[in-house]
């Protein structure tokens, strides 16, 4: 299973979201650490609309997926940009 299917697999499970989209983005930052040249999976970025986050803050949101996460985190998930919502809420994407 890749990273971002995990990633995908875990949000489902956590957070059972009506719309989830998971995008791995490490090509958009090749060269910005001189071994890295944008391949394999390191950097994503997460919008996901779930039910669950109709009653937190923005960062109580940003913690729950990033403690959904922990594993993929600490084994080499280099970057995370998450853009939660909860049902209604207005999203730019």
């Amino acid at each position: 299973m890749s990273i971002q299917q995990a990633i995908e697999s875990k949000l489902a499970a956590a957070f059972r979201p009506e719309r989830l989209s998971v995008i791995n983005e490490s090509h958009l930052h090749a060269g910005h650490q001189e071994s890295f040249d944008g391949t394999g999976e390191t950097h994503f970025r997460v919008r996901i609309v779930a039910a669950a986050f109709a009653e937190m803050n923005r960062i109580e949101r940003h913690r729950a997926v990033n403690a959904a996460l922990a594993q993929e985190l600490a084994a080499g998930v280099h970057a995370l940009a998450i853009e939660p919502a909860a049902p209604g809420e207005p999203t730019r994407w």
